[in-house]
């Protein structure tokens, strides 16, 4: 598996996850407060990561078609 179909689909679980913690905040804004804002800090962190992972997978491609070029 590619690192840019891998790093694709933790940005889609990041995003879900964000999401999904930001609606249950909204329906019930103090059901889990902290809970909720260390899901939402964990979904931006994975979200970063992931992000950083394909501009380094890019940047290898690029090398990679600099070198064979």
């Amino acid at each position: 598996m590619s690192a840019f179909a891998i790093a694709a689909t933790g940005i889609a679980d990041a995003t879900a996850r964000f999401a999904a913690s930001a609606e249950r905040t909204a329906r019930d804004p103090l059901a889990d407060l902290a809970g909720e804002s260390v899901e939402r800090i964990g979904a931006e962190v994975a979200l970063k990561a992931n992000v950083a992972v394909l501009k380094t997978a890019d940047q290898m491609y690029g090398s990679l078609l600099d070198i064979l070029a």
